[in-house]
């Protein structure tokens, strides 16, 4: 239900800004929503983006996004940060939905990233820069609360330029699961899932590979209901099985308000 109702309100907000100027974030007075007003942003090894959410987690800004700089250093990730921050005034707080594990607000790496994230206090650092209180969490796990059921065993996985997972029980997130860079087959899933493993096999094979991830995974958390986003998400040609949602690939903004319900 809860995943219902969060993507229904994406999908109103953006009827409502059809046409309007992307360069305008407000869709109406950030002064007239329920706060607290949260900065969700996501970082992604492609894209960097950013919405404002209302208390209720109901979109109250369009969505912008910058491209990740290359390489993305911490310090360029971080300009590139302000200045999608300067675009989304009015904010009471953030959410961080980071591409690596990450323990107390420090990102221990980021695979898809540079080596500069490795014992990098994210979450401290933005706090003396925005002087906002700030959550960092692994990007997966914010899509994931974006849009779980909060019903048995949930498993989200994302397909973009890795392959990032989260896995919750009754609504509550197991942390620290990295899927991606568990062994299978000859590799790792995101050796074979990940954008390399999309760039090698193409577009059918790659398919038939993330068909047969379903079934292991299955098989390994004995999942009640399986998430499949990230931005490669577009690129699945199958009918998945019923207990398999595809969700939008903004859900791991409109989780970012879930981030803060739960204990840090």
């Amino acid at each position: 239900m809860r995943q219902r109702c969060v993507q229904a309100q994406y999908n109103s907000s953006l009827m409502a800004t059809s046409g309007s100027n992307p360069h305008t974030p407000a869709l109406k007075p950030v002064a007239q929503s329920k706060r607290p007003i949260t900065l969700a942003i996501d970082i992604g090894g492609s894209g960097l983006k950013a919405m404002l959410l209302d208390a209720a987690g109901t979109p109250v800004s369009d969505r912008q996004r910058v491209a990740t700089p290359e390489p993305a250093l911490s310090a360029a990730v971080l300009e590139k940060l302000h200045e999608l921050s300067q675009m989304l005034p009015g904010y009471d707080r953030i959410s961080v939905g980071f591409p690596g594990v990450i323990k107390h607000g420090t990102t221990l790496g980021a695979f898809n990233l540079h080596p500069t994230w490795a014992g990098f206090p994210l979450q401290k650092e933005l706090e003396k820069r925005w002087k906002k209180p700030v959550r960092v969490a692994n990007d997966a796990a914010v899509q994931g609360y974006g849009a779980i059921k909060g019903e048995g065993v949930e498993l989200v996985i994302t397909l973009g330029t890795g392959l990032g997972s989260s896995l919750f029980t009754g609504g509550r997130l197991c942390p620290g699961l990295e899927l991606g860079h568990h062994p299978w087959l000859k590799k790792t899933y995101e050796d074979y899932l990940g954008r390399r493993g999309l760039d090698k096999f193409g577009k059918k094979h790659w398919n038939k590979l993330l068909q047969e991830a379903i079934e292991q995974t299955s098989k390994l958390f004995n999942w009640d209901h399986l998430y499949l986003g990230g931005g490669n998400a577009k690129k699945i040609e199958f009918h998945p099985p019923a207990n398999v949602t595809i969700i939008s690939n903004e859900t791991g903004i409109l989780g970012g308000v879930r981030l803060w319900e739960d204990k840090p």
